[in-house]
């Protein structure tokens, strides 16, 4: 029967960097590196598309939150720390980290596993090299480049969100009315849509972006017509711009 053989170099180096320690407000904290953390520098450009499927959560634009955070200048910054956004878990608050190549790695492989509680509904990226790609790309993000390497990619980054201050006709709305279960919606271009009241949604806009106030905005939701949103400048502007009555 063989003896239990010598770790070799490679695997000693594996297992010291399993677990790394930062020093945070809360104390120590300990992370757990993701596997096959790689400390070779990742490609920005297979990064950036990577990052496509980021895209629907976060802006790599400076002020522009989305469901999460803008990760403009994520490098360095200490998580939840961000003084424009208001949707952090306590847990992430709580955590200390700082984000740089080897937090972010640790986050992306596994979020639940690196913070336990926080609110990313994301179960991460399992592939090393990807991660390492990805991480590149918020460098460059972080280094005011991540427009120019997306473009290097063959990706349109887009603008953003959408300026609802230039919609067209068709989704200028005009008049909403209720009645019963019922709301109907008269537009810049002068049809009259009906909507079921389960299948409108209202939302707001606040940013200079969204719609000028007392001016709202009709956005397509699905792809059979039957749902929609309506965009409002404010929560004020609900009330005061929904009439309710039927003809």
């Amino acid at each position: 029967m063989r003896g239990i053989q010598p770790l070799s170099s490679k695997v000693r180096v594996r297992a010291i960097a399993a677990k790394r320690w930062l020093i945070g407000s809360s104390g120590a904290l300990v992370i757990a590196a993701s596997p096959g953390f790689a400390n070779a520098a990742g490609d920005p450009v297979q990064g950036a598309r990577a990052f496509q499927n980021c895209m629907a959560c976060h802006s790599i634009e400076t002020g522009q939150n989305m469901t999460g955070p803008s990760l403009a200048g994520i490098i360095g910054r200490k998580a939840a720390s961000l003084s424009s956004f208001h949707r952090y878990s306590d847990s992430l608050k709580r955590s200390g980290i700082v984000w740089n190549a080897e937090t972010l790695n640790a986050w992306i492989y596994n979020p639940a596993g690196l913070v336990s509680g926080n609110d990313m509904r994301f179960a991460g990226i399992p592939d090393a090299l990807t991660r390492s790609n990805l991480v590149a790309y918020l460098e460059s993000v972080s280094e005011g480049n991540g427009r120019s390497i997306a473009f290097q990619a063959g990706m349109d980054m887009g603008g953003g969100l959408p300026n609802l201050k230039e919609a067209a006709p068709q989704a200028q709305v005009k008049a909403v009315r209720y009645c019963d279960d019922t709301y109907t919606i008269s537009t810049g271009a002068g049809k009259t849509l009906k909507y079921w009241e389960y299948n409108l949604r209202f939302k707001t806009d606040s940013t200079a972006h969204g719609p000028r106030k007392g001016e709202l905005v009709l956005v397509g939701q699905g792809m059979q017509g039957d749902r929609a949103q309506i965009v409002f400048s404010s929560p004020a502007d609900i009330g005061a711009l929904i009439k309710s009555g039927c003809p």
